[in-house]
């Protein structure tokens, strides 16, 4: 016996998981039983080993499945084994010595620098509201590696021109001050002359939408969606994108890596890590294409 009903009670009585997450560990559980049973033979929770674990997860990688899918079935195994050791069925959890298999890193998708002036350019004509809005929302999550949500919720009163910074409320309400260049001093000075014009006596949030209404995340992700699309081959068009290409842009300038954390209102430096990965791959592959050896293995 393998206990599946009473897993099951476990998870939507005591866990009080979601619909969702109780069919996927249902479905998961019930392929490592058919597995274990048509292979070995077993017929019982306590036959298990930690053996029979490590070869579906070795079934499961030669079908085709990536190691985080691969990864994702196991942790239903986890919360499995805790349940049934927890029942007194077993005084050992084989999952102890499973490894799980290695997750690739993904790299974050970023703009190269051809592509962000061509973006921009197109916009440059602009100097109505709508545009140099627009203009200004490219120019500030990819000149200042702002979040979205953090863009949304600029207010007039946390720019500071003659000084040259505006103050970002981050994650968990921290609160960072960001430079802003000389090229955003002059555009901000535009649209705030152009959202006056437009928008008269509207409230203090510095982005508007087109009614004069606070501009909302959904209305940022349209914008940039909207501008990047110039860009034919980029794999995803969000202000996040716009983020990574103002870091990893910064990494392959020499800019230090505490700096660059400091900008993003990173935590840690770990998550920062990434855009310098991201620009040693650049060079590996600048090397491979230039190097008269690059390419021989």
């Amino acid at each position: 016996m393998f206990h599946e009903q009473s897993f099951r009670q476990y998870l939507a009585q005591e866990r009080k998981v979601s619909q969702h997450t109780l069919a996927a560990y249902a479905r998961d559980l019930d392929l490592f039983i058919e597995f274990i049973t048509d292979r070995y033979a077993l017929s019982a929770i306590q036959q298990v080993g930690h053996t029979h674990i490590r070869a579906w997860t070795v079934h499961l990688l030669h079908l085709g499945n990536s190691s985080r899918s691969v990864n994702r079935r196991l942790s239903c195994l986890k919360t499995y084994f805790r349940f049934i050791k927890r029942e007194g069925l077993l005084t050992d959890d084989p999952m102890r010595k499973v490894v799980s298999p290695k997750v690739p890193r993904r790299l974050p998708v970023s703009v190269p620098e051809s592509g962000m002036r061509m973006a921009l350019e197109a916009l440059s004509g602009r100097m109505d509201f709508r545009g140099l809005r627009d203009r200004l929302v490219l120019e500030m999550l990819y000149g200042a590696g702002l979040r979205r949500a953090e863009l949304a919720g600029l207010r007039l009163g946390d720019m500071d021109e003659a000084r040259g910074v505006f103050r970002v409320i981050g994650k968990g309400s921290k609160v960072r001050l960001v430079p802003l260049g000389p090229w955003l001093v002059r555009l901000l000075e535009l649209y705030l002359e152009a959202r006056s014009a437009a928008h008269p006596g509207a409230l203090d949030r510095l982005f508007l939408s087109n009614a004069g209404t606070p501009m909302t995340g959904s209305g940022i992700y349209y914008v940039v969606r909207k501008h990047l699309s110039v860009l034919g081959t980029l794999e995803q068009r969000s202000p996040h994108v716009l983020r990574h290409a103002f870091a990893t842009h910064l990494s392959e300038k020499g800019a230090p890596l505490n700096d660059i954390k400091t900008l993003l209102g990173h935590s840690s430096l770990a998550a920062t890590q990434v855009y310098l990965h991201n620009s040693i791959e650049r060079l590996k592959l600048v090397y491979r294409q230039a190097h008269p050896g690059g390419e021989e293995e």
